[in-house]
């Protein structure tokens, strides 16, 4: 299969949780599928949340429906897979809070109209970046990402954190067996199994690995709300014991295994 791989870094990222909504503004851990998908779509020229209500205003003209933005209801069915670069190979990137002025007049209701924000920010997040290119509109973002083409600036969470995109490349990837051993990228945890083997047997003990990452990222969108819906992933340098038969494993050209979701 074909398969666009790309480097996605910044120096900063934000990708902010929706539960806290005062104090502190918090973010999750990694860039997540929904974030990518907008990432291709301000490439693309795709509206997104802020165009919501002239893009869905037909669709709501005479009776309450489901409604996504345009850059979802495009991209929603492309595949992706998020791979940690050797810096983050844990899956944990540093985060540190930010504290800044918001002084627009409008941003808060006290005197002098001076809001101070605390955001949670990624510092200096990297990625690498695969695309199953198996549909047109993964065409699209491979021709576009490849000539180094975009209609809007992608930026990791918000404006103020410009996403770079570099060494994109093609490569054709191969659809494996799966055998118990280690998966490169972040998967979703009820997909697989880890291995369980006993401690005492030496010739395994390369298996049980240092470090476990996991966490609930946003997956997809709900239809009526456009709220995220979360499922958890894990990242991991422990052998996988089995992978879900319904799941297809691929092995890029640098022998890097890993699933599109």
């Amino acid at each position: 299969m074909e398969v666009l791989r790309f480097t996605l870094s910044g120096k900063n990222a934000f990708f902010k949780k929706p539960e806290v909504n005062s104090y502190c503004y918090f973010t999750y851990g990694n860039i997540h599928r929904i974030v990518l998908l907008g990432i291709f779509g301000a490439i693309l020229g795709y509206g997104g949340y802020s165009q919501m209500q002239d893009f869905s205003k037909k669709k709501k003209k005479e009776n309450l429906a489901v409604s996504y933005p345009e850059f979802y209801e495009k991209l929603e069915n492309v595949h992706i897979s998020i791979l940690p670069v050797p810096e983050h190979r844990t899956g944990f990137i540093a985060k540190k809070v930010q504290t800044f002025n918001n002084s627009v007049g409008y941003a808060s209701r006290e005197q002098g109209g001076n809001l101070i924000v605390k955001e949670q920010w990624l510092e200096n997040p990297k990625w690498e970046i695969c695309l199953l290119v198996d549909c047109e509109e993964a065409e699209k973002i491979k021709t576009a990402i490849l000539e180094g083409k975009c209609v809007y600036y992608p930026y990791l969470g918000k404006n103020d954190h410009p996403a770079d995109l570099s060494d994109a490349r093609i490569e054709q990837a191969e659809r494996i067996e799966f055998q118990m051993g280690r998966m490169d990228c972040l998967i979703p945890k009820d997909e697989l199994d880890i291995a369980e083997l006993d401690y005492d047997e030496q010739e395994d003990l390369e298996a049980f690995g240092e470090f476990k990452y996991v966490e609930a990222l946003p997956y997809r969108l709900d239809g009526w709300t456009n709220n995220y819906i979360l499922r958890t992933f894990l990242y991991t340098d422990e052998f996988v014991k089995e992978i879900n038969k319904d799941v297809a494993v691929y092995l890029l050209q640098d022998k890097k295994k890993i699933v599109f979701y």
